[in-house]
């Protein structure tokens, strides 16, 4: 947008610039001066950039379009951590991967005392979830000193999380327990995690959709020590911007309705793009969209149709 030569303002709700690239992507996977550079080449554009700076709370996006702006690009992801609603998850000890990977990455919770964030002291570490994300929590835990289990429903065929990223893990010295389903959080008078309770499962037969179905084994619970559990097992998008702004349309998963050709959302001038409209993705679906989205703003602005009238008047 600031190569085509309008003036473009960022609101970011951390104190760093670059969102999940700064906090949810560990140093070994992309080196966070990359990311800075980025970051840098954007300031020499020209854009502002605000900090803490938290849409939903400290305006709404309607506040925004009634400040002047004359276009708002709705990228704030899917960053409300899923947990699994078992017994004891409250316990001390219990994190969802997003906390967990932004100490780390962001917060830099591994330096301390040279930074202030406290950090997670651990001696075995044991993630739920079996998606990349999952991989990069486990794989910072085997960072930071600890022993790393990582548990998984079900079997290694039916992994979200890439091949390679799995084959890195092992490689690395992460412990796989598939086939494994957490049952309970069990923690010391103090609240503090203890172990991690689980059962053994067994793969059915295929449903609809063709992926196989699991189901516990009967009397094959078991516990795993452990004095730290880290949640990896999905993201939905933060509520409180659609909350804030009803103009704004929502579909049934929480998401942000667009139209799919344009991006363009309920309102008109407000454009919305990656996780926070097609639920937990990949940062490079989240950039495409994102281009997509900044090339309708442009139409936008400059008053052209976001459509081809032509292409419209043949249907």
């Amino acid at each position: 947008m600031a190569i085509a030569g309008h003036e473009v303002e960022v609101f970011e709700a951390l104190h760093l610039p670059g969102g999940v690239l700064m906090y949810g992507i560990p140093q070994f996977r992309l080196p966070k001066e990359i990311v800075a550079h980025e970051v840098e080449q954007l300031k020499k554009l020209g854009v502002k950039i605000h900090l803490n700076y938290l849409i939903g709370k400290l305006e709404s996006v309607d506040q925004l379009m009634r400040e002047g702006f004359d276009a708002v690009f709705i990228g704030s992801g899917a960053g409300l951590p899923m947990f699994l609603g078992i017994p004891g998850e409250n316990s001390v000890g219990v994190f969802s991967a997003n906390e967990f990977l932004t100490r780390f990455n962001l917060m830099k919770a591994y330096d301390f005392p040279n930074h202030a964030t406290t950090p997670i002291h651990a001696k075995h570490i044991i993630t739920v979830g079996g998606g990349n994300v999952a991989m990069d929590s486990s794989r910072t835990a085997l960072r930071i000193g600890a022993k790393s289990t990582l548990v998984y429903r079900r079997a290694r065929e039916q992994m979200p999380a890439r091949k390679e990223e799995v084959h890195h893990a092992e490689q690395e010295g992460v412990n796989l327990q598939l086939l494994t389903n957490p049952k309970r959080v069990i923690a010391d008078e103090n609240g503090k995690v203890v172990a991690l309770e689980c059962v053994k499962m067994e793969l059915g037969e295929p449903d609809e959709s063709g992926r196989r179905s699991v189901t516990e084994i009967p009397g094959s619970e078991f516990q795993i020590p452990c004095d730290a559990i880290v949640v990896s097992i999905g993201n939905r998008p933060n509520p409180l911007i659609p909350m804030t702004c009803k103009s704004l349309s929502t579909t049934r998963k929480g998401t942000l309705e667009v139209d799919p050709e344009t991006l363009q959302t309920s309102m008109a001038g407000v454009f919305a793009g990656g996780d926070v409209v097609s639920g937990a993705a990949t940062v490079i679906s989240a950039m495409g969209q994102a281009k997509k989205a900044a090339a309708n703003i442009n139409k936008y602005l400059r008053g052209e149709p976001l459509k081809d009238e032509a292409a419209l008047s043949a249907l």
